[in-house]
């Protein structure tokens, strides 16, 4: 395929526009009050020193700092591990750059139109662009294509539907071929367009196997988008990794998902979203039915046990704000702790995406993942809206501060 012909276009390309971010430096942010992700307490006066895009040592304040570190104060302010959006869509260079400004340094894509974030999965890794890291699921497994089917030009073979076993496979290796990390399927219909019923199974628990026992031969995992009930359940019986959306899971599918280990990824912003304005009438109708059968779902799901990983299933483009940290807010509001919900954006998170040895926490030895937020997020999650830095594998993505001026 010609994927890398045209990377290599976009990473020179994009080269050129992103100089202002720091490459290759090494940092000492300090004075910082620091949230590791792991311990539900906060860590006064900290100096957290990155080299080569990973954190390299944690002390306190009052040690010397050589001439090498580039020294950034983060006066007082909260020092926390970046954001995880596991359910995006997120396609372009301005999308995943309003990621970064929102506090998100990793995702994990649930479907793009043609690759586009197999390709940027590859800038981020080359040093060419901050960040996000890109967990890539590519072209979605579903029965009609639509215009993705200009995808890959063996993708013509499928224009007429991915029904059968054999095409379920075949749309399951060119992903793989393409360089994908997940594969993503569907369980239900979608709850976006006024015409179809979120409800609606689409996929049988069969079909559902297919896909993941074809996917696991490569050893990727498989996410599933499944509102209805019936669609979730063929879902965690198949072996899918994770539920997306989940808002009409009965009791005992979540009993279900519990024993398993399957994942839940509520996506509940893009849910609470349909019932703005700008939507059409029928959707705005059928979001003030779904969102508090998402919210019970999500309770259930907590008081269960069952694991939650934050997603916020939008493409970060200039009309939406739907963000994590407005799905983290929700969290605590249905009874996680600022403790438990901040984990779902970042540790949880991480271990979903099987990245949890290298991102998800500050930690010595960890990539250089991190956020600073003007309050304590453990007692005041609000602060999450307002994210003052970023760094992403070590690069200094945002800095907002300080706001002095100094003469």
């Amino acid at each position: 395929m010609r994927i890398y012909t045209w990377l290599m276009l976009v990473i020179l390309l994009l080269s050129a526009g992103q100089s202002a971010f720091a490459q290759g430096e090494s940092f000492a942010i300090t004075n910082a009050n620091l949230f590791n992700g792991v311990d539900n307490r906060i860590y006064g006066n900290r100096n957290v020193f990155v080299r080569n895009g990973k954190i390299e040592r944690i002390t306190e304040n009052g040690v010397s700092i050589s001439s090498d570190y580039v020294v950034i104060d983060a006066e007082g302010n909260y020092l926390m591990p970046g954001l995880f959006d596991a359910h995006t869509h997120i396609s372009t260079l301005d999308q995943a750059r309003r990621a970064l400004e929102s506090g998100v340094t990793t995702v994990r894509t649930g479907s793009v139109s043609a690759y586009q974030d197999v390709a940027m999965r590859e800038l981020v890794k080359s040093g060419q662009l901050p960040g996000p890291d890109v967990v890539a699921a590519g072209v979605f497994v579903t029965p009609n294509l639509g215009e993705t089917v200009l995808a890959d030009p063996r993708l013509a073979a499928l224009h007429d539907g991915v029904n059968t076993d054999d095409e379920l496979r075949m749309l399951v290796n060119i992903n793989v071929e393409r360089g994908v990390d997940v594969i993503k399927t569907r369980g239900t219909q979608r709850a976006g367009l006024p015409d179809t019923d979120p409800r609606q199974q689409v996929y049988t628990e069969r079909q559902l196997r297919v896909v993941v026992d074809e996917a696991a031969k490569h050893g990727i995992p498989v996410m599933v988008h499944a509102h209805g009930d019936e669609g979730a359940r063929a879902a965690a019986l198949a072996g899918a990794r994770s539920i997306e959306h989940g808002t009409y899971l009965s009791d005992e599918t979540l009993r279900l998902m519990k024993e398993r280990g399957t994942w839940l990824v509520p996506t509940y912003v893009t849910m609470d979203e349909m019932n703005e304005e700008q939507y059409d009438f029928v959707l705005r109708l059928r979001g003030r039915h779904m969102v508090p059968q998402l919210e019970r779902a999500i309770r259930s799901a907590h008081s269960m046990g069952v694991k939650i990983a934050t997603g916020a299933d939008n493409y970060y483009d200039e009309k939406s704000i739907n963000r994590i940290s407005i799905e983290v807010e929700h969290y605590v509001r249905m009874g996680m702790t600022n403790f438990e919900a901040l984990q779902t954006a970042t540790v949880n998170s991480a271990d979903l995406l099987r990245v949890a040895d290298r991102t998800g926490r500050i930690e010595p030895g960890f990539e250089a993942d991190m956020i600073l937020v003007p309050g304590n997020p453990l007692t005041h999650i609000e602060a999450l809206q307002d994210v003052l830095l970023v760094m992403s594998n070590g690069k200094l993505a945002v800095k907002r501060i300080p706001f002095r001026v100094v003469d």
